[in-house]
C-alpha cells in the first residue's frame, strides 16, 4: 500500500545516531518543507523524559551536531516532536506508546535503531499495542543478525508483524550522493558499459579506511570484528553496484533483483585470499594512539582489518578480481572505488620511447565526494628526442559542479524515503542472506585454518600480507 506518513516513531530516539544523524536530518527535512506539514515525531528509549524534556534534548543535540546555517527552523521543528518513555522489554508498556501515536490519519512510520537482541521483543510489543497494522512500515537500523542464521531469526520476527513491502532495511551507504552517482556514471553515460567488463577492466579495488579506534563501541565491534561490520553490509552493496547488471528501469525491485544476482555469484574465497590484523600502539597524525587490546582492556582476537580478493563467476566479471580492504586506525578516513582499465592492446608510441599507462576511474565516497578518470595525453613539445605521454586526471568535484543544491547527508534521503515509502535505496531480505552466506563462510574458513589476526601499527595501512595479497596478481592498492 502506498502512502506518505503522518507519524513518525523514533526507537532509540536518545541514543548517539539519533543525535548525530536522525534529529539534523529531520530538522533539515522540515526546514525545506520536505515533510508533510502534520508529519508528528515520537521519540521512545528508556530515559524518563516528557515531551518538554524531550525537546530540550534535541534542541541540545542539534545545536552540537547541525551547522548554525541550517537551524533557522529549528524552534518550529521541535514542536514536532513528543516523547513517550519505554522499556522496549516490557510488553505492557507498548499501550501507552500507541496512546502517545496516537491514530495516523495516513499512516506511521517506524525506525528501530536498538540493540539486535531487543529487535523481537520491540516486534512483539509492537504487534500487541496495535502498531503494526497494514498502514505501518518500518526502518530496521543495522546490524541485523551476527551470521546468516540470526539473520534469518531476526527477519522472521519482523516478517510475522511486517511483510517485505513494509520492511525498509537501512545501510546508509545507499544514502550517499557519489553512491547514487555510480548508477548515473554506468548507466546514464554510453562510453562506460561497453567496457564495463572482463575485456576491458583488469581488477576493482574497494577500500574503506577509518582513522578512528573503537570510539565508544567496545561492547559491540569485540563481538561483530570488520568483516561483520563492514564488509558484510557497506563493501558488499558497493561492490554489487559496481558489478551489476544494468537494471530494465530504476525502481526498486529492478534495481535490488541485479544486486542480488551479483551477491550471489561470490565465489568463497580460500584461505590465501584473505587477510586479517589487529592494530597495535602507534600514531594517527602526529598523535600516539593506544593498541586495540589496550582499548579493549583485555586480549582479543577480534580482527580490526581484513581485505579480501573476491571473485565474482559469471559471464561480466570472470577473471576479474575485486580487492576489498577495511580497517580501523588507518593512516587517513578515506572511502573510494578504483576501477583499473586494462592497457591499450598495442601501443603506437612504443617505438618513439612513449609508455602508456592503463586508464584508472576513482569514485571518492569520503572524505569528500568526487570522480576521476585518468587519461594519457601527450606533453607538450617537439619530441625530438621522442614522445612523451603522462596520464592526466579529469575530475567531477561534487561540490564544485553541482554547487547550487543543497549537500544532504545520507539519513536525509533515507528518512524521507522512508516516509514516502519508496524502497530503492534499502536492502532486500535476500539480499541481507546472500551477503551473510558469503561472509559466514569465511569465517568458517578462518576457523577451519585457524587463521588469527596478524598485527599492524596504529597509522599504517595494514599488515605487510595485505600488500602481498595483490602483489601477487600484479597490483599495488591505490594509496
Amino acid at each position: 500500500m502506498s502512502f506518505t506518513a503522518d507519524r513518525l516513531l523514533l526507537f532509540g530516539a536518545t541514543g548517539d545516531l539519533a543525535q548525530r544523524m536522525l534529529l539534523p536530518s529531520l530538522c533539515a527535512l522540515h526546514a525545506d518543507k520536505l515533510v508533510p506539514d502534520d508529519l508528528e515525531i515520537v521519540g521512545t528509549a528508556r530515559q524518563p523524559f516528557d515531551d518538554a524534556g524531550y525537546r530540550n534534548f534535541a534542541r541540545e543535540a542539534l545545536e552540537k551536531f547541525m551547522p548554525p546555517e541550517r537551524r533557522g527552523s529549528m524552534a518550529t521543528f521541535l514542536n514536532r516532536l513528543t516523547y513517550q518513555p519505554l522499556d522496549a522489554n516490557d510488553i505492557a508498556g507498548y499501550a501507552a506508546l500507541a496512546e502517545k501515536v496516537g491514530q495516523p490519519s495516513q499512516g506511521l512510520a517506524i525506525f528501530l535503531s536498538t540493540a539486535p537482541n531487543l529487535f523481537e521483543p520491540t516486534i512483539a510489543g509492537l504487534t500487541a499495542g496495535g502498531l503494526a497494522g497494514s498502514t505501518t512500515r518500518i526502518g530496521l537500523e543495522k546490524p541485523l543478525g551476527t551470521s546468516l542464521e540470526t539473520s534469518r531469526e531476526i527477519n522472521d520476527a519482523v516478517a510475522r508483524a511486517f511483510p517485505e513491502d513494509r520492511t525498509f532495511r537501512i545501510d546508509h551507504y545507499l544514502g550517499k550522493e557519489t553512491v547514487q552517482n555510480l548508477l548515473a556514471l554506468r548507466f546514464a553515460n554510453i562510453m562506460f558499459e561497453p567496457l564495463w567488463n572482463a575485456a576491458h577492466i583488469d581488477h576493482v579495488q574497494i577500500t574503506v579506511a577509518e582513522t578512528v579506534g573503537l570510539e565508544g563501541r567496545v561492547g559491540f565491534y569485540d563481538g561483530a570484528g570488520a568483516l561483520r561490520d563492514m564488509v558484510q553490509n557497506h563493501m558488499l552493496q558497493l561492490l554489487a553496484l559496481v558489478a551489476m547488471e544494468p537494471p530494465a528501469n530504476f525502481n526498486a525491485t529492478a534495481i535490488r533483483d541485479e544486486k542480488v544476482k551479483v551477491l550471489r555469484t561470490l565465489r568463497q574465497v580460500t584461505p590465501d585470499e584473505t587477510v586479517t590484523g589487529q592494530y597495535r600502539a602507534g600514531a594517527i597524525g602526529g598523535q600516539p594512539v593506544p593498541g586495540y587490546d589496550e582499548e579493549l582492556g583485555k586480549d582479543s582476537d577480534t580482527e580490526t582489518f581484513v581485505a579480501i580478493k573476491a571473485h565474482l563467476d559469471n559471464w561480466r566479471w570472470k577473471g576479474v578480481p575485486f580487492y576489498l580492504r577495511t580497517g580501523k586506525r588507518l593512516p587517513e578516513r578515506r572511502t573510494e572505488i578504483v576501477v583499473q582499465f586494462r592497457n591499450v592492446p598495442h601501443s603506437i608510441f612504443a617505438g618513439k620511447g612513449a609508455q602508456t599507462v592503463p586508464n584508472q576511474l576513482l569514485i571518492s565516497l569520503q572524505p569528500h565526494e568526487d570522480i576521476r578518470l585518468s587519461l594519457m595525453a601527450k606533453v607538450p613539445g617537439l619530441d625530438r628526442d621522442g614522445i612523451r605521454l603522462r596520464s592526466v586526471p579529469l575530475d567531477i568535484a561534487m561540490d564544485d559542479a553541482f554547487a547550487g543544491p543543497t549537500k544532504r547527508i545520507a539519513y536525509e534521503r533515507l528518512l524521507l524515503d522512508l516516509i514516502e515509502g519508496d524502497q530503492t535505496l534499502f536492502v532486500r531480505r535476500d539480499e541481507v542472506e546472500a551477503q551473510w552466506e558469503w561472509i559466514d563462510g569465511i569465517r568458517a574458513s578462518w576457523a577451519g585454518n585457524g587463521v588469527t589476526p596478524k598485527n599492524y601499527t596504529a597509522g599504517s595501512w595494514g599488515p605487510s600480507a595485505a600488500i602481498a595479497l595483490t602483489e601477487r596478481g600484479g597490483v599495488t592498492w591505490h594509496e
